[in-house]
């Protein structure tokens, strides 16, 4: 894995961070954010080697189906747990609806938005 201290993974951690209560990201979002679109498994990674350390909210990280791809027993349950807690619903199949629960940067994009100016700040500040 890339050090904590890379500029991209300390964005992916801010990133992670920043994910509202009740709200979901996928692997593929992180990292498109981030800066790199094609970065899903070096978030994964990520979430594998500084979640505690870090705190983060890992269950809010998703795959880009909405479902969670940890097995049961190796975290999933916890994940599915702790979703549940945050008011999320688990459709048939065990996946969430995106449209409903996916966080809102997407929509910065529709507008024509750059995901790579992002104010990390800005984000930090919402969630206080």
């Amino acid at each position: 894995m890339k050090s904590r201290n890379d500029p991209y993974i300390s964005e992916v951690i801010a990133l992670i961070r920043a994910i509202p209560r009740g709200r979901v990201a996928t692997y593929g979002q992180i990292a498109a954010l981030a800066g790199d679109p094609r970065g899903a498994r070096q978030v994964v990674r990520t979430l594998h080697a500084c979640s505690e350390k870090e705190g983060l909210p890992w269950h809010r990280v998703v795959n880009a189906r909405g479902g969670i791809s940890l097995r049961p027993g190796r975290g999933g349950g916890e994940q599915a747990r702790r979703l549940k807690a945050e008011g999320l619903t688990f459709e048939a199949g065990g996946r969430l609806d995106l449209d409903a629960y996916q966080w809102d940067l997407w929509a910065r994009r529709r507008r024509g938005k750059s995901f790579l100016g992002l104010d990390l700040r800005e984000l930090r500040n919402r969630q206080k």
